[in-house]
């Protein structure tokens, strides 16, 4: 395998390398090995979807946050009347 060197890039380009290897779990040279396949064609290019819901959230609560939560909302769950008239 080839090894090559990247020299010049300056620091805010560095950071947003390892901020972008950082995301994808991957170390900086993977990242540059994997830009280069693409930029080449030799890599089709796949969207990341990253998800910003609360899914990371389901299924966390015991029974007493949950219980606590949906007392929390129950106002919610009525209608005021007077606002509909």
């Amino acid at each position: 395998m080839a090894a090559f060197s990247l020299r010049g890039l300056d620091e805010k380009v560095a950071a947003k390398l390892r901020a972008q290897a950082k995301r994808q779990g991957v170390s900086v040279n993977a990242l540059l090995q994997q830009f280069t396949r693409q930029g080449l064609g030799l890599q089709p290019t796949r969207k990341r979807v990253v998800y910003d819901d609360l899914d990371a959230q389901a299924g966390t609560w015991n029974d007493v946050e949950a219980a606590e939560f949906l007392r929390a909302i129950e106002d919610f769950e009525r209608v005021d009347e007077e606002s509909w008239r």
